[in-house]
């Protein structure tokens, strides 16, 4: 079975997806380097980099760099969607047997490719590179990860790898199975974990940055775990509940204690200003309830419109497909040429 697998794999195709934004100093380096790792590779392959609505130069590189390299594909989205949708873009429109996911900053080591690709051909669906090195995040950055995928794995019905990121390779039926997923608010950490099929890890280092800086900051971090809660678990409405029995109770029997102590012994219970204090942390836990179920209405609220993921402005190379817009996004039609215009 393993010599099967292993036949078929070595003659499929092969699918690299990089979504970028304002990478225009990595992007020659990232390109020379994928070529010399998939060719090592002997297979057919695509590189499929996604232009997330990149303001640099990034898109000029990758149109030169395009005329003199066949196996290389540019979506460029019409603004800045995000990583997840790029993500989700790369795949509608990749075309291999096998896709791997990675970054375009070169953080993710393309030399890696060879150990995703073997683990695939042992019959894996999907192979998630997990990072040994964490060092370069920062204290703070690195405990509120960890912290973070330990509350959704305790939260939620799925469980994600630690230290797993985006870096990965997908069988077809595996990518397959995502694009059957139609949910806009899209986690795709949660996603890969949601879909299931065999699994098995691969262990690298992150490469240092060789420039620019992350396009990461706190904000788009604190907005991915939010979404990475809300969309995989309800605990948190749950959670409410149970604050709302916790304070409800005290309360209670603290206002039964003030009425005894009132009309049984005759004791007047002074006090406006504790009384203004419990009244404002208690309307500040309702107003943080609300929020949190003004998260998850949102969310179906997004959901019931039904918008596009992406739209997709330029494409360079041999781009087959056309993304499903009641799915992933829409495709505009080509720039007309100068001779068209007039």
């Amino acid at each position: 079975m393993t010599d099967s697998l292993t036949h078929v794999a070595s003659h499929s195709r092969l699918s690299v997806v990089a979504p970028c934004h304002n990478e225009a100093l990595n992007l020659p380096e990232l390109l020379r380097v994928l070529e010399a790792s998939l060719q090592a590779l002997k297979r057919p392959f695509e590189v499929i980099v996604v232009d997330d609505g990149s303001t640099d130069t990034s898109f000029t590189q990758l149109s030169n760099a395009a005329l003199t390299r066949p196996w290389l594909q540019v979506l460029r989205l019409a603004r800045n969607y995000g990583k997840e949708a790029a993500l989700t873009a790369g795949l509608d429109h990749a075309s291999g047997d096998a896709v791997v996911l990675m970054d375009g900053d070169l953080q993710h080591p393309p030399e890696l490719l060879s150990a995703l690709v073997d683990a695939w051909s042992n019959g894996a669906d999907m192979v998630v590179a997990i990072r040994t090195d964490r060092a370069g995040d920062g204290l703070l950055r690195r405990a509120g990860t960890r912290l973070f995928y330990r509350l959704l794995n305790a939260m939620s019905e799925q469980h994600i790898p630690m230290d797993a990121g985006d870096f990965r390779l997908l069988s077809r039926r595996a990518v397959a199975s995502i694009q059957a997923l139609p949910e806009r608010s899209r986690f795709m950490k949660g996603l890969y974990a949601l879909v299931g099929l065999k699994l098995v890890t691969v262990n690298y280092q992150p490469n240092a940055r060789i420039a620019g800086r992350s396009q990461f900051g706190p904000r788009k971090l604190w907005r991915l775990a939010i979404d990475g809660i809300a969309s995989f678990t309800s605990v948190p409405l749950r959670i409410w509940s149970y604050i709302g029995l916790a304070l409800a109770v005290p309360a209670g029997l603290c206002a039964l204690w003030i009425v005894v102590r009132t009309l049984v012994y005759g004791v007047d219970t002074p006090g406006y200003a504790s009384l203004a204090t419990m009244i404002l942390f208690f309307s500040g836990v309702q107003l943080i309830g609300l929020g949190v179920i003004g998260e998850y209405l949102g969310r179906v609220y997004i959901e019931t419109k039904r918008r596009p993921l992406y739209v997709i402005s330029d494409t360079l190379g041999d781009v087959a497909k056309t993304p499903d817009a009641a799915h992933g996004g829409i495709r505009l039609p080509a720039r007309p040429s100068p001779e068209q215009q007039h």
